[in-house]
């Protein structure tokens, strides 16, 4: 085994050099700063941190840089991080009915109280690639071979305005940033929740006006809706789960399902929040609401006694409602999913709240038949730095396992050879297997 690996060290360290400069690339371009990648790959750096589980964009948009774009990567390195550093305290529940927001939307009202805000989303752009973007930064390098001139890109616009005002690229289609939104002097108006998103109305929740109308479950024995989160066993509000500080085990409580699908792979839980509509699951669900914004954050330091404000954190939340048909005790009404994440991240956040919904089928009385509904598939393969660690580990030196299998399955031949009289030549050693064995 010795002999097999000597002489890696330097390997690895050249490895590393090697690594450093496919990094940077061509160094003819100047260099992707940190603050670039922060300001202008938000929706990469907001995944990077809910995965990581560490709400610092500076941060992740170096794990971004340091893994050249690998977001898988990247999460590791700011997870592994986040290992590092102490727990100073606990801040209390964030208030997302009081979410400064940026976008709000619902499909399931037309009308909603403050207006349907779209706020800056691809869903209504018609996915064609803009080639005027190829234009800007013209002034950061020469053209590389195979690259489109600069000069020769159009920056294709619409015709102008008749009233004056700036032409809108043809790559997006003229959206009002608010929609059906009408003024109402009992709404408290915010200032900009991201930095040129105009300012929009704190508004009421569209679950709340649906719980006032009896359509919608209570997640608290004594009828209150004001917290999202329950154990989903008695109805009570417990003491949320610490997966930092306990293990997870199953079947796990909703606070320790929802901590786990936070920091999970957006593709896992996309595939398994898309399986439970194609009929692995049964479900029908709505976006009863999606929320866009800035939340305050605060502490309540044991010596003062009272909380106080120590910033905001942009977060995303999504919650889903599906039709439940009822039991002997609970009669029809909707259930929700719910979903929450750092910064602009709404495809992970639906298919989170999905598959929180799926999670609680035998919560609510249905039988789980399908891998969305089933906790320890779900929760166990959630973690993508856990799935990348084992499947790469394959990999990496596996000389001796291989060498036992090896001669287990010599063996194995030898005594199908000597009862079915196999050639003897079919389990001849070959000089490369030959060498490797001897200098294992």
């Amino acid at each position: 085994m010795y002999v097999a690996v000597k002489g890696g060290e330097r390997a690895i360290e050249q490895s590393w050099d090697l690594l450093a400069k496919a990094r940077r690339g061509n160094p003819d371009v100047p260099a992707l700063s940190v603050t670039q990648i922060r300001e202008q790959m938000r929706l990469a750096v907001a995944r990077v941190m809910s995965e990581g589980a560490l709400y610092d964009e500076t941060l992740a948009a170096l794990a971004i840089k340091q893994a050249a774009g690998d977001l898988v990567e990247a999460i590791f390195l700011l997870r592994a991080y986040r290992t590092t550093l102490p727990r100073l305290g606990t801040t209390r529940p964030i208030d997302t009915a009081s979410m400064r927001l940026s976008r709000r939307i619902s499909a399931t009202f037309k009308d909603v109280p403050g207006g349907q805000v779209l706020g800056a989303t691809y869903d209504y752009t018609q996915r064609l690639l803009d080639f005027a973007l190829l234009a800007e930064g013209e002034t950061c390098g020469a053209t590389l071979p195979g690259e489109i001139p600069n000069a020769s890109v159009a920056k294709a616009t619409r015709a102008p305005r008749t009233d004056g005002s700036s032409p809108m690229p043809a790559a997006m289609p003229e959206m009002p940033h608010i929609a059906n939104a009408a003024p109402n002097a009992a709404l408290n108006v915010i200032p900009d929740a991201i930095p040129g998103v105009p300012p929009i109305a704190v508004t009421t929740r569209v679950t709340d006006i649906m719980k006032r109308d009896g359509l919608l479950e209570a997640l608290h024995g004594d009828g209150r809706t004001d917290t999202l989160i329950d154990d989903g066993t008695d109805g009570s509000d417990p003491e949320p789960h610490d997966l930092v500080h306990s293990p997870l085990f199953t079947p796990a409580s909703r606070t320790a399902r929802l901590q786990n699908l936070a920091r999970g792979d957006e593709g896992f839980l996309l595939a398994l929040g898309y399986s439970t509509q194609r009929g692995y699951g049964n479900d029908h669900p709505f976006a009863g609401e999606i929320r866009l914004g800035q939340v305050s954050i605060e502490i309540e330091p044991e010596e003062l006694g009272f909380a106080i404000d120590i910033g905001e954190i942009a977060v995303t939340e999504c919650q889903m409602v599906t039709q439940f048909g009822g039991n002997r005790e609970t009669p029809p009404q909707f259930t929700q999913g719910y979903g929450l994440t750092f910064g602009h991240n709404e495809r992970k956040a639906m298919a989170m709240s999905l598959v929180d919904r799926a999670l609680r089928t035998n919560e609510l009385g249905d039988e789980a038949n399908s891998p969305a509904q089933q906790q320890e598939f779900v929760l166990y393969h959630s973690d993508n730095v856990e799935a990348s660690g084992f499947v790469q580990h394959l990999k990496l030196p596996h000389y001796v396992d291989f060498q036992a299998e090896l001669e287990l399955v010599r063996r194995l031949r030898a005594e199908h050879a000597a009862k079915y009289g196999t050639p003897a030549e079919a389990g001849a050693t070959s000089p490369m297997v030959q060498n490797t064995q001897e200098a294992a």
